[in-house]
């Protein structure tokens, strides 16, 4: 399955999220998942079998459970091929980290000239 079918599905990409959190047992992902999307267990182990099959996730057993992390390599080939494209977005990111900083820079000067505190002192 190719990497974009596998991170299309949202049910796939909010595992992804938890696992990104630290490894977890396959009860912990069913049971957020299933709260949060209202999908039962078989639904949600299906989303893992596809993880796992597809390499994003890994699964270990330890004792009677099966605890899954995140397999970072199939992420690092999204983000290699992802790199083409980042000439679109990070000027305007550049563009938006500036003004951000404009912003806080006027606040910051604009909250010390009316500080109370400081006029008095220059007063």
């Amino acid at each position: 399955m190719h990497a974009f079918n596998v991170l299309g599905d949202p049910v796939r990409r909010r595992i992804l999220e938890l696992l990104a959190d630290g490894e977890m047992t396959s009860g912990e992902v069913c049971g957020t998942v299933q709260r949060e999307f209202g999908i039962s267990q078989p639904a949600v182990s299906q989303h893992l079998k596809v993880l796992r099959e597809s390499g994003f996730a890994t699964v270990r057993a330890e004792g009677t459970r099966r605890l899954y992390a995140v397999n970072s390599d199939p992420l690092r080939e999204v983000d290699v091929w992802l790199d083409r494209f980042r000439r679109f977005w990070t000027p305007h990111l550049d563009a938006l980290e500036t003004e951000l900083a404009r912003g806080r820079r006027e606040r910051r000067l604009r909250d010390s000239d009316e500080d109370p505190a400081r006029k008095g002192k220059s007063s």
